[in-house]
């Protein structure tokens, strides 16, 4: 990755011979779209320093991440290939997962949710969604859109939004679930990247969240790289649910076979992740907790 020097202009957008950093001031922090030199068209997007999104504008396909490689995985096993579906996006950085999926699931109907109004323009300008790619970008609080959004109108909905380098606080409750719960159609997939460390205080209570909305035992799963699981290291978890069962033995294959292999915790390793932790209300909602200095950052 290049570790770019932040005095490029923020002018045209860039060219495949003229690839330079950019930098802006968006509504929440500044941004940094940062050329990969190893993919010519590939750029990493930064806020204050945190790295937010990859995008390969050749090869939409590619996921540099490995969370959102997970996220890909869990609708490559809950839905039929190239079969088209409704997905909603809380959360749109630069649009990675949205252009994967209308590259891997053409007619993919999509609303983006991405609140940072700056960012947005920013990635418009610079990054471009293909011409005519059903894809709705709404500037938006994602909690507020949800409010407002039609009852089972969604197959997917893939709640990654970070204020910085945090899940905001009303993000993380019963009340917030309960809103995305309702969008979804039955048998949809709620799937949602955070951010924790042992003892896991607020992965733990996430899941125990996730348990009020969504009762059923095997409609739960986390998908995490072992080193983070065992406590080595801060890092991301990919949680899952669903009113139905979930394909665990596909989503376990898939992550397995990932350059970056990942376990799927469900059934009895989840109900002991999850011990004695409770449920998340709005009341007592609280961020999720602040990365060590050097988890996530880019130079």
């Amino acid at each position: 990755m290049n570790d770019a020097p932040d005095t490029a202009p923020d002018s045209a957008a860039p060219t495949p011979g003229e690839a330079v950093p950019v930098v802006r001031s968006v509504d929440f922090g500044e941004a940094r779209l940062l050329p990969d030199v190893d993919r010519p068209r590939a750029w990493l997007l930064t806020v204050d320093g945190a790295p937010q999104s990859y995008v390969d504008l050749d090869d939409p396909g590619h996921l540099e991440f490995e969370y959102v490689r997970r996220i890909g995985h869990v609708l490559e096993a809950g839905f039929p290939v190239r079969e088209p579906v409704a997905a909603v996006h809380l959360g749109g950085g630069a649009m990675t997962l949205p252009r994967w999926l209308e590259r891997s699931r053409p007619g993919s109907r999509q609303q983006v949710v991405e609140a940072d109004r700056g960012l947005a323009a920013l990635v418009a300008e610079h990054l471009p969604l293909p011409p005519h790619a059903p894809v709705t970008v709404h500037t938006q609080d994602a909690r507020a859109w949800l409010a407002g959004a039609e009852r089972g109108s969604a197959d997917v909905i893939v709640a990654d939004v970070f204020g910085g380098s945090r899940v905001p606080a009303h993000l993380t409750s019963v009340e917030f679930v309960r809103e995305a719960h309702r969008v979804l159609r039955p048998g949809g997939r709620y799937t949602a990247n955070v951010a924790d460390a042992a003892p896991f205080a607020f992965l733990r209570s996430q899941l125990a969240t996730l348990r009020q909305v969504f009762p059923a035992s095997a409609g739960i799963c986390l998908l995490a790289e072992p080193g983070v699981l065992r406590g080595r290291r801060f890092g991301n978890a990919v949680l899952v649910a669903s009113d139905e069962p979930l394909p665990v033995d596909a989503l376990a294959r898939l992550c397995a076979a990932d350059a970056f292999p990942a376990r799927v915790v469900h059934d009895a390793d989840l109900d002991r992740l999850v011990g004695r932790a409770g449920p998340v209300y709005d009341r007592s909602a609280a961020p999720s907790p602040t990365p060590p200095d050097g988890a996530f950052t880019v130079g």
